[in-house]
Parts: C-alpha cells; structure tokens; sequence
C-alpha cells in the first residue's frame, strides 16, 4: 500500500522483532534535533484533533506527520497543526522515519493494538485512546509489545491524570470512608438511530481498504463512517467500551482490584431497529471474590444517577464517595452530604504525562499494562452479552474456564498476513 506493500512491510517488522530490547529516552532523544520530541498523529476525524490541540502547546515537542485515511480530515489536521507537519494516509510509511519518537493514535478499536504493536516494534513510543484493544487476544498482546521492545505506551483513559480524581481515589485508599467493597458505576447518552446502511461506492476521499486494516473486508455502508463502527462486533466493542472503559477504570482504580472471577451482562437494542448489534442499554456486574462493581449503560435515556451523566459511586462502611461529571461527593454513613470538590477535565495533563514519561522512561499514569485490565472487564462483559451466560474467569491464567462458546469470542479473525504478533 502506497510504496510499502504488506509483505515488505511484515518482512521489515520480523526483523525489528528479532532486535535486543530498545532502550528509553536517553538515545531517542539524541536523535532529535534540540531535544525536541517529534510525533506524529494518527487519526485526526475527531478525537485526533484534541491530540493534536495537546502536543502544539507543549514546549520542545514538534509533530512531524498528520495521518488519516479520509484525506479530508488529512487536510484539516495539517492546517491544525499549522501546515510544518507532513501528510501520509498510510502511517506504516512513518515507522521507517527514526528521527520520529512517538505515534499517536485515534483510529477505530479493530486498529488500536495491531497499530500499537507494529509502532513499538519499530522502537516508536505510543499514546493509544481508549479501549486499546478489539478483544482479550489484543489486549494481551498490545501489553507485551510494550515490555518486549521497552516502550511507554500510554492509554488514553485520561482520568488518572486529573488531579481531583487523583485526590478522590487517594482519600478512598487512605480509608475516609471505611472498608470499601462495592463501586456503582454507569453511563448515559441520548444517542439516535444509525439508521440501515446500504451498500454503496467507497467515497472518492476515503482510503476504505486502509481504513480496514487488519479486520476481514466487508462491504462499504454509507452509515459506517466515522463513528457508527463503535455499535457493530466487527470493529467496535459497544459503549461499554466507548465510555464505560473510563468509569470502570475508575473503579477498578479505587477498589485496588485486578480480575473479576464472574462476569454477567444483560440487556437489548430497545430503542431503534436498525443496524446496531451492541446493546443500548446493559448492566453488567463483575464479582472479584471480596469485592463488586456494575456498570449501567444507557445510550438512548440521558438522565443518569446522581444528576450525572457519568459517575462512579463508592461505597464504604464509614460513607459513600460518588464521582460525577465534573466533581466528587462525601456522604456520611447517614447519607448525609459532608464534602464536594469541583474540578474539570481536559487532555493537556495527560499528553503531559506521556511525553514527561517518554523523556525520562517512568510508567505513564495511565500504563498500557494497568488500564488493559480495565479493558478486558469490557471485553469479559461484552463476551458474557454475546453469549448469553455468565462468565468464569482465572486471573492467574488469564482465561475463560470451561465455556468453549466464550473461548471461541476471546480472538477475532484477521485478513491474511495482518494477524498482529510479538
């Protein structure tokens, strides 16, 4: 694809592959002139525009690549990042670049860990948004691409980099409000129809077979991009993990857990009869043995818990601790309100994050190896949705027990020669 055909490139990360483990910063940084970090972008239809937003008002950092296969959001980005960086559809073509040190993506799910992977391999450090992985298998593997080739890879599950969510979760560990066993969380949105899709030419401005990537072709719908992906198997992982990766990474953060031993999840498309296969309404629960979550998810009813449309609630046996859109609330054990903080949200602490970490090689606040146990809780309940049952789960082994309908979701199929390996 465009002067780096498949075989050329896979031949080129084998040998990548095969190399010693990279070093941090110290040698990537004397490849870039005045010690700047050059990055390049990846995906700017949407949330890339935010990336790109992020890295211009940070000092010593240059973007060097916009990439996109709609070469219409190409052209915006560029001028976005003020018309010095180069324009590729293919970012493939930036991995051979080494004075490049960082890639970062906001490209569909089915792309986030084979892109990863293929980045780390090429010694690239990488910010990847949320979830990060399609399924377990690439959850799983985008981690060990990490620690094979020494990367920081840095999630995009910004939260753990907002210093009132940060103050929040160190007064539930350092015990204000008792022994904590049971965090509620949900989501709620007043999304529409995506309507059915009919089959049409490939527009003129999207680069459709790139766009696919490693997912097994299907035919273009003009409902599919650049969003509608989220709500069908194939790309997307529904909204539990669109939004209720963050809430459940918040929980899990605050409970100090790793691995649900039980997962269920039940609920339908009730709202609209159209293309959608994830459900717009789930309540997934997750069993950790001494300690519980749910998730609530409510795509089509606004109105959430706590006059919130986001939350997280902890609940505790001296109080409860409930995390909403833009504050956090203290209740006695008599429900009675003892305490809120305000405080805001944004991208800039957490691109900060990742670039101090590329400089100086320490685990970035949102690690690619923590928050992709938060992720496989997505997966673990998007599994147990699809087959209609509970789910056992050994977080020693990291499998599914005993349930081969469940095993045969834990991998997707992928085009030929595009399976993703470490």
């Amino acid at each position: 694809m465009q002067n780096c055909s498949r075989r050329d490139f896979l031949k080129t990360s084998a040998v990548l592959g095969a190399a010693t483990t990279l070093p941090l910063l110290p040698s990537v940084r004397a490849q870039s002139p005045n010690n700047k970090l050059r990055v390049a972008v990846v995906g700017v239809n949407g949330r890339g525009m935010s990336h790109v937003g992020a890295f211009l008002k940070m000092p010593d950092v240059e973007i060097a690549y916009i990439c996109d296969v709609d070469t219409r959001a190409l052209a915006k980005g560029l001028e976005h990042a003020g018309g010095k960086a180069k324009g590729v559809s293919d970012f493939r073509r930036i991995l051979d670049d080494k004075s490049i040190d960082a890639l970062s993506f906001a490209v569909p799910n089915h792309w986030h860990a084979p892109a990863t992977i293929m980045s780390c391999s090429a010694g690239k450090h990488v910010y990847i948004e949320k979830p990060g992985s399609h399924d377990p298998f690439e959850a799983e593997m985008i981690v060990a691409a990490a620690r094979k080739f020494n990367r920081v890879v840095q999630q995009g599950t910004q939260r753990r980099s907002w210093p009132w969510i940060q103050e929040a979760i160190k007064r539930i560990h350092a015990g204000e409000i008792g022994n904590v066993r049971f965090a509620r969380t949900w989501y709620n949105n007043s999304r529409g129809s995506i309507g059915a899709g009919k089959p049409v030419a490939v527009p003129e401005w999207l680069d459709y077979n790139m766009w696919q990537g490693p997912a097994p072709e299907q035919p273009f719908v003009d409902n599919l991009v650049h969003y509608n992906w989220h709500w069908r198997w194939h790309y997307g992982n529904g909204e539990i993990g669109n939004n209720g990766i963050h809430v459940l990474d918040v929980a899990r953060w605050g409970l100090g857990v790793g691995f649900p031993k039980r997962i269920s999840c039940t609920g339908g498309r009730y709202h609209f009869k159209d293309d959608q296969q994830t459900p717009d309404t789930a309540i997934a629960t997750f069993d950790f043995g001494d300690k519980g979550v749910t998730f609530d998810s409510h795509s089509c009813d606004p109105h959430g818990f706590e006059n919130a449309t986001f939350g997280i609630m902890f609940y505790g046996d001296k109080g409860t601790l409930v995390i909403g859109n833009s504050s956090y609330k203290i209740y006695d054990p008599y429900n009675k309100q003892i305490e809120e903080k305000k405080g805001g949200g944004g991208e800039k602490g957490h691109f900060a994050n990742f670039v101090d970490c590329v400089r100086t090689g320490k685990r970035p606040n949102a690690d690619i190896g923590e928050c992709q146990k938060s992720t496989m809780l997505c997966h673990l309940a998007n599994i147990a949705y699809r087959t209609g049952h509970t789910i056992n789960f050994d977080g020693a082994t990291r499998k599914i027990v005993a349930d081969p309908d469940a095993d045969r979701l834990w991998k997707r199929e992928y085009r030929v020669g595009w399976e993703p390996k470490v």
